[in-house]
This record gives structure tokens, sequence and C-alpha cells, in this order.
């Protein structure tokens, strides 16, 4: 592991130089992005979770999707597949990140059955679409597509426009978390957002290439392989604004904004896969993945279980963190250290 460390540091320090400047530039338009996402949900008046799970989800896995379209436009599906599966887990790793940082509040037991719904319906979705990869072989020779792109990206995208729709109703009852005048008047005007918003898409639409392509020739010159670079590096990179997003929310006392966040962005990441189907013009994304990301999006899909029934369960707190954010941080890194000896 040691010897993998050396070799990432050592290869290809062009493409280091490249990664690391793009990457950046990624981070700072994604936090950009969020922050305008945080102005058109104060100006439109939507209530506290659904923006979590929603508009935040969707502002801050923007960098996701867009570097998984580019994986797909130079032909590295693998890529695309290891940024969203190892997104997904790095995403429940922050839930633990998030605890560690508020050791004086049980943060993951305050917004607990507020995101039963949410965390529950990202499993499916993942389980969705790792049941489809590991289909693949039957679904290939059932001609499960329409053109080039699979049904099974069809009715995952459907079942996220639905899923959305059930947390809407579920939010129904939320208690309204409409500003007051006071607050509303320091909040930047609805263009200024909307402005904001368009123009960090646009740095993340224009960078993003930038960064795959480093990150492909970061795993040629390591020999770690696209599958390991794709679920670490370039995960890590894309789920920062995640968590920043994340602490900010908690900051402001919102934890369920928080965690409807990092579920909301799971589901996305899952939705991400279809709309990069949509660009990988040689056959369905899915039957392109390398077997190997079951082990990836299990990994994410067992944390997502964890948090849900470790809320519900309001298993014990040791010392200042709760067992399942123990547990939680023991799957990423275990889950890692086998991903990188199956890659």
């Amino acid at each position: 592991m040691i010897d993998a460390v050396l070799d990432f540091f050592l290869a290809g320090n062009r493409f280091w130089a490249t990664f690391i400047i793009s990457a950046g530039l990624i981070v700072a338009a994604a936090m950009q992005l969020a922050r305008a996402g945080d102005v058109l949900a104060a100006r439109t008046g939507i209530g506290g979770m659904f923006i979590g799970v929603l508009l935040l989800a969707g502002a801050t896995s923007l960098p996701e999707m867009l570097t998984g379209i580019n994986a797909v436009i130079i032909d590295a599906p693998n890529i695309a597949a290891g940024n969203f599966f190892g997104s997904s887990s790095f995403n429940m790793l922050i839930l633990a990140i998030l605890d560690l940082l508020s050791r004086d509040r049980r943060i993951l037991r305050e917004a607990a059955f507020q995101h039963v719904l949410s965390g529950g319906l990202g499993i499916l979705i993942c389980t969705m679409v790792l049941f489809f990869i590991g289909a693949n072989p039957v679904i290939d020779r059932l001609g499960f597509r329409i053109g080039w792109i699979g049904l099974d990206s069809i009715i995952i995208a459907v079942v996220y426009v639905y899923s959305i729709y059930l947390i809407d109703q579920n939010g129904k009852d939320e208690v309204s978390t409409t500003m007051t005048e006071e607050e509303l008047a320091e909040v930047p005007s609805l263009k200024n957002g909307i402005l904001t918003f368009s123009a960090a898409a646009l740095v993340l639409i224009l960078v993003s290439p930038l960064m795959v392509n480093s990150a492909e020739k970061i795993a040629v010159a390591t020999r770690l392989g696209e599958t390991f670079v794709g679920s670490t590096l370039v995960a890590f990179v894309t789920s920062l604004p995640e968590l920043v997003t994340s602490i900010a929310a908690l900051s402001i006392g919102a934890p369920e904004m928080a965690m409807g966040n990092l579920f909301g962005s799971n589901m996305f990441n899952m939705l991400a896969i279809s709309v990069t189907d949509v660009f990988y013009t040689s056959g369905r994304l899915v039957s392109a993945v390398n077997p190997v990301f079951v082990v990836t999006g299990m990994l994410g899909v067992m944390m997502m279980a964890l948090a849900v029934v470790g809320n519900v369960a309001k298993l014990r707190r040791i010392k200042f963190l709760e067992l399942d954010s123990i547990i939680m941080i023991v799957f990423y890194f275990g889950g890692m250290y086998l991903l990188y000896h199956l890659g």
C-alpha cells in the first residue's frame, strides 16, 4: 500500500498538476453553486428537508454528473462508475464526520425519522443499479435498450422522479422554514442567485473534462487502474462540495438539511448514471461497468442502511461518536482497502 502511495506522487507530475488545479476550480465553483442554491431556496421559500434532498443535493452533485459525462465521452466508463459509487460511500462517511464535529449534540438522532424515507429510497435506487449490473449478461441478450440507451437507465430515472415526488408529499406537513423579512433582506436577490448558479455551472462544465483526462492518465501512470482511482481520488474531489455544504448546514443548526443533502446526493448520483448513459453511445453504460463495482456500490448501500437503522434504533454513543458512525468509518476504509486489491 505504501508503494502505491509513492507511485501516486511520483508518476505523471504534469498530470498531477492538472488534476490538482482543475480539482481546486471544481470545488470552488461547487461551493458557489451551493451558496447560490441557498439563495434560490430562501427566495423561493421551499421547505428545509426538501431543499436538502433536491436543491442542495442537485447543486452539490453536479460535479459528479459532469465528471461522469466527460469520463464516458473519452471512453472511460469505469472512472464514471467509480465516481458515482465512490461518492455515495464517501457521502455516508461525511455523516460520521458531522457526528465527530458535534460532540455535544446527537445530530444523527435529531433528524432521524425525517430521513428514513429519503435514506430508504436511496438504498432502493442504488440496489436497482447494482441489480442491473449483476444481470448484465441476460439483459444484453434480451436487447434491453432503446437505441443505445438502456431501459434500465430509463427505469432508474423514473424511480428517481417518483421518489422526489414521495419526499415532496411527505414533507407537506413539515414545519415552515420561511425566513422573516429582516433575515430575507440580508439574502442576495433571486437574480443574483440565478446568475451565480449559472456561472458556477459553466465553470464546472468547462473544467470537469480536464480533471477526468488527468485522472485517467494518473490511473495509467500509477498502474492502480480506473476502478480504484475513480472510486477514491475522483470521488473524493467531487464529494468535497457535499462535505463543505453539510458542515455549513450543521453550523446554522440545520442537521436535517445536512442529512437531506447527503441522502439526496446519493439518489442523484444514481440518476446521474441514467443521464450519463445518454452520452455513452457505445451501448448501455451499465453493461460496460466493471463488475467489481458491485462491491463499491454495496459498500454505499450498507452504509446508507446503517445510517437509517442507527437513527431509528437509537444505537448507543461511545464517548464522542455514535456506534453507527464508528461502524461506517470501519466499513468505508475497509471497503477502500478491498477495492485497492480487487482493482
